[in-house]
């Protein structure tokens, strides 16, 4: 169903960079330590300290910048933006303006599937990537018992990134799919965890609508959603906002087209489903940056870009165009779903087909077995106790048995050891069969079913399933790749 209205989102996202210090002081970035005890007087704004860039910091995001398709700017300096705020000790924040050391990127996204699995890619234009100083977290009591508030100052200084797309993002779905991306791509390159319950990525959403009428079209108030700490949270805020925005439309369409609105923010009350605008935006003159007099500005040389876009290795946008070339010739929907698991399972998978020999039918049984089982036992691909070589092995020795027996081989090998051929004696399931005898199934299935060969033959492939499922209901237990195996053969034949 189409909406009577366009969304237009721009997305502002934080993420804290893995060092063991913070950006201008040596205090630690450890997460979870008791409340206001990873201070110094430099993070605290106490008069007289000077501020010391942290370089691992600044190389971290010069490889983020690359990975997001920047462009790098060669001298780059840092500026003040003042404000007060109760976790802002210091009254203002060292951040960067009108000289940050990234600009003009953009990201590739894949967005949601539909109901074929298949992806639509788009490119998300990028504004900047800049370096900045974290600040601290207040908690307030809501109970209700009281109105006690708390400042933790530990975060405050800890090095964040923050990259700021274009308004080109026109779904709930697609600013999704642009978390995700970012969030697996900084994982891969070692920028950051993105460990979005921890804080150490956030995101703000600009929202606001595009209304079409008789001669023109009518764009809503811009509002920005603040601090949304889950990609879930972040899909449903964008669409409440939209929905909010077109209800105030339709109370009085005519004097909305006109009104003069500033940008407002709002917050996200995710046990009540709804956003809640707190106050008018600041523009950037209320912020009176000007150049931070303690810190010296950063020149880029092309030998410090070299070296970051080495560290980098391969993204996992090239990883998917990769996987969908010879030898591996996976399809658009099983290449997201495997990078989507890390570059480890993406290694795993290589090295199982390197083995097997078949792409095509490691994807399968990764997805059907593999996965499902890490994500049962909560274990990463390294921890899994069934290696690339035993499942090589258990491929190679359970290619002749069907499903059923397949799954309980290898539930088997996860209880009681990872040797296949054990795991088939133990449970007494043989592997050999008649293949001529499946072979004249197939013949007959064939004869059978006149008018799927038709339709197959006039490029409806999808008819092959009904002969193939002939032959599954009359050989009952039959080998499912063997049976599909000697079907393609056969049908080749007749439309060759």
């Amino acid at each position: 169903m189409s909406l009577p209205y366009k969304i237009v989102v721009g997305l502002e996202v934080h993420v804290q960079l893995l060092t063991n210090t913070k950006l201008f002081c040596g205090c630690a970035t450890k997460f979870g330590s008791p409340p206001n005890t990873q201070t110094c007087p430099v993070c605290l704004g106490m008069p007289g300290t000077l501020p010391v860039m942290n370089r691992t910091a600044f190389d971290l995001s010069l490889r983020a910048a690359l990975a997001l398709n920047c462009s790098i700017a060669e001298f780059t300096k840092w500026d003040r933006k003042n404000y007060y705020y109760p976790d802002l000790p210091k009254n203002f924040q060292i951040s960067q303006y009108d000289l940050p050391f990234s600009y003009e990127g953009f990201l590739e996204i894949n967005a949601a599937a539909d109901s074929k699995k298949e992806y639509t890619p788009k490119r998300i234009g990028i504004f900047r990537a800049h370096l900045e100083e974290d600040a601290g977290k207040n908690t307030h009591d809501e109970s209700g018992r009281g109105a006690d508030s708390k400042v933790d100052l530990n975060r405050t200084g800890t090095p964040l990134l923050e990259i700021v797309s274009k308004p080109e993002i026109n779904s709930p779905e697609e600013a999704k799919a642009y978390l995700e991306e970012i969030r697996l791509m900084l994982r891969e390159i070692g920028v950051s965890d993105c460990e979005m319950q921890e804080g150490s990525l956030r995101c703000d959403a600009n929202v606001n609508i595009h209304i079409p009428y008789e001669g023109g079209a009518a764009a809503t108030p811009l509002v920005e959603v603040k601090n949304l700490n889950s990609i879930t949270s972040v899909g449903l805020a964008i669409a409440h906002e939209a929905e909010r925005q077109y209800a105030q439309f339709q109370k009085d369409p005519v004097n909305y087209r006109i009104q003069k609105v500033n940008k407002t923010t709002a917050g996200w009350n995710a046990v009540k489903g709804v956003t809640v605008v707190q106050r008018h935006k600041e523009e950037a003159a209320d912020y009176r940056y000007f150049p931070e007099p303690d810190l010296v500005p950063v020149v880029v040389t092309p030998s410090e870009i070299q070296a970051a876009k080495m560290a980098m290795g391969e993204l996992p946008a090239e990883q998917r165009r990769r996987l969908q070339a010879a030898p591996f010739n996976l399809t658009q929907y099983d290449s997201q779903v495997l990078t989507a698991k890390g570059r480890r399972m993406v290694s795993y998978y290589e090295e199982v087909t390197a083995a097997v020999g078949d792409g095509k039918q490691v994807i399968n049984r990764m997805s059907d077995l593999v996965m499902g089982a890490l994500n049962e036992r909560k274990e990463e691909i390294d921890q899994f106790p069934i290696t690339a070589p035993a499942f090589s092995d258990f491929l190679k020795k359970t290619g002749s048995i069907n499903q059923q027996d397949r799954r309980e081989v290898f539930k088997h090998m996860l209880e009681h050891g990872t040797d296949a051929g054990a795991a088939l004696t133990a449970l007494g399931i043989a592997t050999s069969f008649d293949e001529s005898k499946l072979l004249a199934a197939v013949l007959d299935a064939i004869a059978a079913n006149g008018p799927a060969v038709e339709d197959f033959k006039k490029g409806k492939t999808a008819a092959a399933n009904r002969i193939k499922g002939h032959v599954m209901k009359m050989q009952k237990g039959a080998p499912n790749d063997v049976v599909q195996r000697l079907l393609d053969a056969e049908l080749a034949k007749l439309t060759g």
